[in-house]
């Protein structure tokens, strides 16, 4: 039986029977025979048999930040027409903390207008953009027209560091752009060291780099599993820290920043009928000075590489390996590698976590507008130009845009003279809606159908309609301003984040769909399965009977999701399979 293992740091003699051993899982043979992610993926784009990728490069090309994908709408109908499925790419980009420049705007725009087959830009969970629909004979020049406006996609899928999010509203104050600088560093910091990326997208056009190619911190064979990073300001806890890996908390002094919480093992993914995986909200390792912040980073993420389970990728990720080996002996071998020793935990709370719409004063003199862009899909739809709407405002302004971990946008930066200006062209276009309720601003959706290959039900395309039903239901309670958060994700993969909503409905077949219950307001609670494989009208039914109850019994603003706690409506549901959920 083979090591599952790709150590740089030698292990500590009693950590070498923590780390799994067995049959290697084949996605380490793919990437340890990938020549540090080449593969033989430039080859590939020259078959012009098939619009996919092979077997090895389909999954290598995700490092690179895409993922393969085809219209599962129209598979049948080409299956009949004996033609193979309408393979596609979908690219995300690397964009830590969100900020982009209205001229990077303008030139995404008019790639996702002329070349995607979706035609739109997608704002994701992962406080960036994706292109969906790209064709084969079109990527190339997608990532080379990325590296003329300054981005690139990176290490945004994969087994790597992802695009580290970090609070948004960065010039709200000297913190704020403290913490974005942070989240840029931590970023290039963890990146590969691989030249591939230049090599086969860019014709080994490279951008400025002194780093070689010996991976030191992510390894030859990678990490075990995806992994992610934030950089949260508190109290706002917009970016869901317990949905990741490692969490740096920004801890001030007078107003001035002088170090980092640091939490670890936050996790949302899991399997149905899987037991041995579930959701799970991250530890407390402790606090650390700012200028340990890259040493500390780095030592996590080894720690994960050697640690890491590479023989079940189900059982893969940070969370797994700190209950397997446990949480102290993770914290020591991070202080090992960092060579400090943690301080304790600074004082810090959590009180919300939606991004504040409208206008807002940065500390520049400047002004910020935050726009509610449903499910981050920034489209022309008809009688609302979102897309056009946003190319406008692109042109006259002369700050910044900042996307949000809830898949909307910041106009940043604006000047007073042009505030008037900006929220005409963002009205016009539909862009600002009054009529846009406290439920819709606080829900939320993946993807899923009829791109996504692990989709199971509907997500993006039947939130509209849900949140309607739900401002019904609101209204018929009597309580037409409260708001829930509300998810609702196509598998239980995570990406929508439903295991920290208040109410998270995770699909499990067509039409059909998990309901969780109890997560709590600011995001630190996950919610507990409460009714498996309901259709939406049975979702819907006793959502009216629970709100009826919230209602009636609840004490003085207490949110749904405390409400169903404290009332015992979830510990009333015998589901012994979830005790992990135990508090």
């Amino acid at each position: 039986m083979s090591t599952a293992t790709t150590t740089t740091n030698a292990l500590p003699a009693e950590l070498e029977e923590l780390v799994v051993s067995g049959k290697l899982a084949d996605n380490e043979r793919i990437k340890g025979d990938s020549q540090l992610l080449r593969g033989t993926i430039s080859e590939d784009l020259d078959v012009p048999l098939t619009g996919g990728f092979g077997s090895d490069n389909f999954q290598l090309i995700r490092f690179h930040g895409m993922y393969q994908q085809d219209d599962r709408d129209i598979r049948a109908e080409r299956a009949e027409q004996k033609l193979e499925p309408l393979h596609t790419v979908m690219l995300r980009a690397r964009l830590p903390g969100g900020v982009i420049s209205p001229t990077q705007w303008l030139a995404i725009d008019d790639f996702a207008g002329s070349t995607t087959h979706a035609g739109s830009i997608r704002l994701t969970t992962r406080q960036t953009f994706q292109f969906h629909g790209v064709l084969k004979r079109d990527i190339k020049s997608m990532h080379q027209m990325l590296n003329r406006i300054g981005i690139d996609s990176i290490a945004t899928a994969g087994d790597v560091n992802r695009n580290v999010l970090c609070t948004a509203n960065p010039e709200q104050s000297e913190l704020h752009s403290e913490a974005y600088e942070w989240a840029k560093k931590i970023s290039e910091h963890l990146l590969p060291h691989t030249r591939a990326y230049a090599e086969i997208w860019l014709d080994g056009e490279k951008v400025e780099s002194t780093k070689a190619e010996d991976e030191p911190i992510l390894g030859t064979n990678y990490l075990p599993r995806k992994f992610k990073t934030t950089v949260v300001v508190p109290p706002h806890n917009d970016v869901d820290l317990h949905a990741n890996d490692l969490n740096f908390v920004a801890i001030a002094d007078n107003g001035k920043l002088v170090g980092f919480n640091v939490l670890v093992g936050g996790g949302l993914a899991m399997t149905h009928g899987d037991h041995a995986t579930y959701p799970r909200t991250a530890d407390e390792l402790g606090f650390v000075p700012l200028a340990d912040t890259l040493t500390v980073a780095g030592a996590v993420v080894t720690t994960q590489r050697d640690l890491g389970n590479r023989v079940n990728r189900k059982n893969a990720k940070t969370k797994y390996t700190i209950d397997r080996i446990g949480l102290d002996v993770f914290k020591q071998e991070v202080e090992r590698r960092a060579e400090l020793s943690f301080e304790p935990i600074r004082a810090y709370t959590l009180t919300g976590r939606g991004d504040a719409f409208g206008w807002t004063a940065g500390i520049d003199g400047k002004h910020n507008l935050t726009l509610f862009i449903e499910n981050g899909r920034v489209f022309d739809f008809p009688n609302k130009p979102l897309k056009a709407g946003m190319a406008a405002i692109a042109k006259r302004h002369n700050g910044e845009f900042r996307l949000t971990a809830n898949q909307n946008l910041i106009v940043a930066g604006v000047d007073s003279a042009d505030k008037d200006a900006i929220e005409t062209l963002a009205r016009q276009h539909g862009l600002i809606d009054d009529n846009h309720s406290n439920q819709r601003k606080s829900a939320m959706a993946c993807v899923s159908l009829p791109t996504c290959p692990l989709a199971m039900a509907e997500a993006e395309r039947v939130l509209p309609q849900y949140v309607d039903r739900l401002e019904g239901l609101l209204a018929k309670h009597g309580i037409p301003e409260e708001a829930i958060i509300f998810r609702v994700t196509g598998c239980p993969n995570g990406c929508g984040r439903a295991m920290l909503a208040e109410v998270g409905l995770v699909g499990k077949g067509p039409g059909k769909y998990n309901l969780h219950l109890g997560g709590n307001f600011n995001g630190t609670r996950i919610p507990k399965l409460y009714q498996e494989n309901m259709t939406e009208d049975a979702l819907f039914d006793e959502l009216d009977r629970l709100f009826g109850r919230w209602v009636s019994e609840r004490n003085d603003g207490e949110h749904f999701g405390d409400f169903v706690v404290r009332a015992g409506v979830i510990a009333a549901v015998v589901v012994p399979k979830l005790d992990f959920y135990a508090e």
